[in-house]
């Protein structure tokens, strides 16, 4: 029974990982092989990322999968989308890209609401309307650095650079241009149109690539540093979110998906983009999924609210881990706080606890006081900001919804999928927590002629990883919480 070798390259806002994938008898494994932590860093009044350590980083990882000698057969880069690269004639990068929490594109979104505003935006993009996006952010380039898009031969998103970096070929994958609020979800182009009318310059945008598409060999120089045999560089669902969904081990179409890290990313799989006037009116996304599929999603704030808060009370000299938040939320009181996770202020960085506080003062709440208070406050949150959005698709898409996938790292706290299950109302089927990684390493079997399907992928996933099904409990609790949730929002 022959084994195929893979390496995943997953970068996150927090950490980025090289991972190794091993495909045998219809199962699969998967390894971290190296893992370094990530971080936009606060450089002359912005917020940038430092991609030339990331690429290092990488390099690292990749030196420790070659000393493995394994026959590895291809490589794939999947990274949080929205941000990206200029990169000019002869130069691997004109400046260090910014990162989408940077308040530059605060006035740029303003703008564009107004002139061309959301109708013809939406017509062509079926993108959520977020201040993050792609779109504002190069506006905000060509507001404030005009002559760098000038001299720019082209940008490219975060993963789709390093896959640049590693082959050589300069090329965006759908998935990922699917979330600048640039691309056609119809046509699968870039909007001509659109970049047309809020003053684009064509140049700058980049070949398209379907996910699951070869890139071609990794660059002799960087095989010969690292000590590597011949790699084919992938390029598959370069969205770490695209590459996740296409890992969610579901059958059948009454179930949704919730990655969850960071950033909730919650949503169905439909056969085509959904451009209709509810979508628009519920702020909906359509992202480009693997083999034609569309994710028909929302971007919700997610564990960052939680990540934000420990990181401000370790710079108080307090640590606290998630299994220790956890427990203490577990004995905090129910429904004490409640917070409206879509509330503007919650997006920024910096001093979580007190605008959570603040919230709380303003809608006449008590405050969270202690460390599990503040937890079980932000996990009942989100739980009911779950069920809002689910109720929502299901009247948006006429789907019924009897099952909620959730995989990624938040799939790892009991506490938050028991509350999703009950302020749902719907069964949780938790995990797996690696499913970027595995969507990663599965996409690249199918362009290596592997693995045959989407279908088949999922049939691996299953049959290699355990999930844990929560059902929903307290429903009395919930629907008094979710009432007056619902006058909050």
């Amino acid at each position: 029974m022959s084994e195929h070798c893979y390496t995943a390259i997953d970068l996150g806002a927090e950490s980025g990982r090289v991972i190794l994938g091993r495909l045998r008898g219809g199962r699969i494994e998967i390894e971290e092989i190296h893992r370094f932590p990530n971080g936009a860093i606060k450089i002359a009044g912005s917020l940038r990322w430092d991609v030339l350590r990331i690429f290092d980083e990488i390099k690292t990882g990749l030196r420790k999968v070659a000393a493995k000698r394994l026959p590895v057969e291809s490589l794939s880069v999947d990274s949080w989308g929205l941000d990206y690269v200029l990169t000019g004639a002869g130069q691997p990068m004109l400046s260090l890209p910014f990162s989408y929490r940077d308040a530059r594109t605060d006035d740029t979104f303003a703008a564009v609401l107004k002139s061309p505003g959301r109708e013809p935006v939406f017509a062509e993009t079926g993108v959520q309307f977020l201040p993050i996006n792609t779109l504002y952010q190069l506006i905000a380039e060509r507001d404030r650095s005009a002559h760098l898009l000038g001299i720019a031969y082209r940008f490219l998103m975060i993963a789709d650079y390093v896959n640049f970096l590693l082959s050589g070929v300069a090329a965006v994958e759908e998935s990922l241009a699917s979330t600048t609020q640039l691309y056609n979800p119809v046509t699968r182009r870039w909007s001509e149109r659109l970049a047309e009318i809020v003053g684009l310059p064509g140049h700058i945008f980049p070949p398209l690539v379907a996910p699951g598409t070869r890139l071609g060999p990794l660059l002799p120089e960087l095989a010969s540093e690292i000590g590597i045999g011949p790699v084919q560089v992938i390029a598959t669902c370069s969205h770490d979110t695209g590459a996740a969904v296409a890992a969610v081990p579901a059958s059948g179409d009454d179930w949704a998906y919730l990655s969850s890290g960071t950033w909730s990313l919650i949503g169905v799989e439909l056969p085509a983009p959904l451009l209709d006037d509810a979508a628009l009116a519920h702020n909906f996304t359509n992202e480009a999924g693997f083999g034609g599929t569309t994710r028909f999603l929302k971007n919700i704030v997610g564990l960052w609210l939680l990540q934000e808060c420990r990181r401000e009370w370790s710079r108080e000299g307090h640590e606290f881990n998630y299994g220790t938040l956890a427990t203490q939320a577990e004995h905090a009181e129910p429904f004490r706080s409640l917070i409206d996770p879509d509330d503007p202020r919650f997006l920024k960085p910096d001093e979580m606890p007190q605008k959570i506080t603040a919230f709380c003062r303003e809608t006449d709440q008590p405050a969270p006081e202690t460390p599990g208070q503040f937890t079980r406050c932000i996990y009942e949150s989100l739980a009911l900001l779950y069920r809002r959005t689910l109720d929502e698709i299901e009247a948006v898409t006429g789907r019924r919804i009897a099952r909620l996938h959730i995989v990624g790292g938040g799939s790892q706290s009991a506490l938050l999928n028991q509350f999703a299950a009950s302020a749902t109302g719907r069964a949780v089927l938790a995990g797996p927590v690696e499913a970027t990684a595995l969507g990663n390493v599965l996409v690249q079997a199918i362009a290596l002629g592997q693995l045959d399907s989407l279908a088949e992928l999922r049939d691996v996933v299953r049959a290699s990883f355990p999930i844990a099904e929560y059902q929903p409990r307290d429903d009395e609790g919930w629907q008094e919480a979710l009432a007056r949730f619902r006058k909050l929002a």
